[in-house]
């Protein structure tokens, strides 16, 4: 649910309460208090805890003190700009992902911008939806471990690099897709997944199937690599929410 308060002001940290925001918490550094409340809206309906500064100081603080998932950053901000806050972030955390979302759309801002340390920029006006995936494919890049192909949970080896599976040493046959939508639980373990989210990142933005391709696809799945399909220990469902992957 996203919360009740009407408008976020300024420099004000909100984190959500409700039991599925759990993903961590983004941090908007926009001094635009409807811009804000838009920024808020998008995150909490994705799960997420938000922060919200309407300073470069005050967006200092919180990311010291809330140890943020990522960063959604404004350039144009008042007491200390979104250029030296990009460069002073990465210098406390490199690894936070930080996202500017400026009107500023000239190519050199945005060469300058990723100079500084910037992991992408979208221009105002922007699509939510791309915001969202800009944000988690950001995340994701930081947590994805280097080493083996090769992912193994209960009974099941699965080879992403060869495309070949097995469970219990049989092997099984998966279609390209989904290999594609397995990849993806597997870079996302215990992280509730929307439906919605699940479209965007394994379909693509072009595509627009209903919801239930999605329920479909993990039902296959289900059937192919479970002990007991009918009652899942790794593609789990959560209702009201979406989908989860538990080793």
């Amino acid at each position: 649910m996203v919360a009740t308060t009407d408008m976020v002001e300024e420099n004000e940290i909100e984190l959500a309460s409700t039991p599925t925001a759990n993903l961590g918490t983004i941090l908007i550094i926009e001094d635009d208090p409807r811009m804000q409340k838009v920024l808020r809206r998008i995150f909490l309906e994705e799960h997420y805890a938000v922060a919200v500064a309407g300073d470069g100081q005050t967006g200092l603080d919180l990311f010291r003190s809330v140890r943020p998932l990522a960063v959604v950053l404004d350039l144009i901000l008042p007491r200390i700009s979104g250029r030296e806050l990009c460069q002073t972030f990465k210098s406390l955390s490199n690894e936070t992902p930080i996202i500017v979302l400026s009107a500023i759309s000239e190519v050199v801002d945005k060469v300058l911008l990723l100079e500084l340390g910037a992991d992408d920029y979208v221009t105002k006006p922007f699509s939510p939806r791309e915001l969202t995936a800009r944000i988690q494919a950001a995340i994701r890049r930081q947590r994805k471990p280097s080493g083996s192909n090769v992912f193994r949970f209960g009974e099941c080896e699965i080879d992403f690099k060869s495309m070949t599976a097995r469970r219990s040493g049989t092997p099984v046959v998966l279609t390209a897709h989904e290999f594609k939508l397995l990849k993806f639980f597997t870079d996302n373990v215990d992280r509730v997944l929307t439906r919605e989210l699940l479209l965007n990142e394994v379909w693509g933005y072009n595509a627009y199937p209903t919801t239930r391709t999605v329920d479909n696809q993990i039902l296959k799945l289900r059937q192919k690599l479970e002990p007991d399909p009918a009652n899942p220990k790794h593609l789990l469902t959560i209702y009201g929410a979406g989908y989860k992957f538990v080793p």
